[in-house]
């Protein structure tokens, strides 16, 4: 089926691009089947009070565990689900942090069969129209692009952490093609699709999905983990970010985790929470001239 499918795509591409985008586009939305809630997540989730909103007539269910100012974010990533952070939620609450998280659409306990970076947007941006600035924000891979690019939109965060993270949308499209076999037409046309169909009449779309943007504005010093054998998201797209940041930005690696075991490793964990609850400070600018240079990488072997 993934042959024929590649196979019909490449043909269309040639002879009908625009068909070949919107087709494609079917399956680029689309998450990897849905991810179930797992017995050791249970407990920390039946403690959350649930909700519902309504994001582009999908009902979205949201979680709250606590009731202070300044919440932390949760965002998770593709094919995944809030739950996968319940480490992190009972560190959090542990230290009496307020936690939100949401299941996007298609995901978890949400409805939906699909979702798009403009569902986490529009989830993003009620959230933080419902409970204010956030403290910190805590994303893993899709959702790290997804809170990047709610931050161009000026969503005020003291922290950012960012596990096993996308750099840029153009990424994500590359991968889709080569995982299914397809030509460069079919990536130019799903392109377009993108631009028509969720940025229309937006000629700065494709910096506005981009991480490795530098924002002036952005003070919050950022946190990122990745493992340097992560089969899903390459470990170059984090350092990039790193770099894009310079000094406001420290990256851990690790090895052995994965892409998603990485979101129960106990010391990311710990990493993690203790850089989200420390108190924001002034942050020294920049020295110019060293807008790109990273700060050291720690490399933990498990």
């Amino acid at each position: 089926m993934a042959s024929l499918l590649s196979t019909t795509l490449n043909i269309t591409a040639r002879l009908a691009p625009g068909l070949a985008g919107s087709r494609a586009f079917v399956l680029f939305v689309r998450p990897l089947g849905r991810a179930r809630l797992r017995p050791e997540e249970a407990e920390v989730m039946a403690r959350a009070v649930s909700g519902r909103m309504i994001v582009h007539g999908t009902a979205v269910t949201t979680y709250r565990w606590g009731d202070g100012d300044r919440p932390v974010l949760i965002v998770h990533g593709w094919s995944s689900r809030a739950s996968r952070f319940a480490g992190f939620i009972e560190a959090l609450r542990a230290q009496g942090r307020t936690v939100i998280a949401f299941d996007a659409p298609g995901h978890g306990e949400s409805d939906g069969r699909a979702s798009t970076i403009l569902d986490y947007r529009a989830i993003i941006g009620r959230l933080h129209a419902e409970h204010g600035d956030f403290s910190a924000v805590v994303a893993h891979s899709f959702g790290v692009l997804a809170v990047f690019s709610m931050l161009y939109d000026g969503i005020r965060v003291d922290r950012v952490v960012g596990i096993g993270g996308v750099a840029h949308f153009d990424y994500l499209v590359e991968r889709f093609r080569a995982g299914l076999n397809l030509g460069e037409g079919v990536g130019r046309a799903l392109r377009t699709h993108v631009e028509r169909r969720l940025f229309p009449g937006d000629p700065d779309v494709w910096q506005r999905l981009d991480a490795r943007r530098r924002l002036p504005g952005l003070r919050a010093p950022i946190l990122l983990a990745h493992d340097t054998e992560d089969d899903v998201i390459d470990p170059a797209q984090s350092r990039a970010i790193a770099a894009a940041y310079g000094p406001q930005a420290r990256l851990i690696e690790t090895t052995g985790l994965g892409h998603r075991r990485i979101l129960a490793d106990p010391d990311i964990i710990a990493a993690a929470v203790e850089f989200a609850l420390t108190e924001p400070a002034t942050e020294p600018a920049t020295e110019p001239g060293h807008e790109h240079e990273p700060r050291p990488t720690t490399v933990r072997r498990a």
